[in-house]
């Protein structure tokens, strides 16, 4: 496919998008059969969408009561204090299941890893020392080292295989998965649990 391509106009700009694309495509679908049907998967992304929808009910009930509690202070110190309780065990258990989320996933992202490796090398023999495409302005120092990256000659605008992969890998992909329905839950980006969550300040 990658010959054909290179005999068009533009083609080794498309013969490395097409390349990226069809690489996303087997990555989620590595993905689908590792990691998204399956019924742990499925159990932890509900439990986090559950447990997001309390925690924001929870949050706009001590909103709307906090306005209207003007009077009797020490009276209504307890059911805020019980109420802090409930949305701090709420909030646990999000960053909990977003934890496992990230965890169920190292399985597949191994793989997928591996599959990108493999997919960089075949590019890279393609394409070295060869610019894929122009740019239609000059970039910045800091992004011309990855965008001039293994090319000779001077001229700025020269795109390299590996700016446009990198472009093309996370663009695709990421809007592959807000196709697919495979993208991570919103909560759980908010939620921080990942694999290495940041410390709980209110724990000293």
């Amino acid at each position: 496919m990658a010959s054909a391509l290179s005999s068009l106009r533009y083609g080794d700009s498309l013969s490395v998008v097409a390349i990226s694309g069809a690489t996303a495509v087997l990555c989620e679908a590595i993905s689908w059969l590792l990691i998204y049907r399956t019924a742990t998967y499925n159990s932890l992304r509900a439990s986090i969408e559950r447990h997001s929808r309390k925690l924001d009910a929870m949050k706009s009930g001590a909103g709307g009561s906090g306005s209207s509690s003007s009077s009797g202070a020490a009276s209504s110190a307890p059911p805020a204090s019980s109420r802090a309780k409930k949305m701090d065990r709420v909030e646990t258990s999000l960053k909990d299941a977003t934890r496992e989320l990230s965890l169920s996933k190292l399985k597949s992202g191994a793989v997928v890893a591996a599959v990108l490796f493999v997919v960089f090398g075949l590019l890279n023999s393609l394409f070295e020392g060869r610019a894929v495409a122009k740019l239609p302005f000059a970039p910045v120092p800091l992004v011309q080292r990855m965008s001039h990256r293994g090319l000779p000659g001077n001229d700025p605008t020269d795109c390299s295989m590996v700016f446009l992969y990198f472009l093309c890998s996370m663009s695709i992909r990421t809007n592959l998965q807000k196709l697919l329905g495979f993208a991570p839950p919103r909560a759980a980006a908010a939620a921080g649990g990942g694999l290495f969550p940041m410390p709980d300040p209110k724990v000293n």
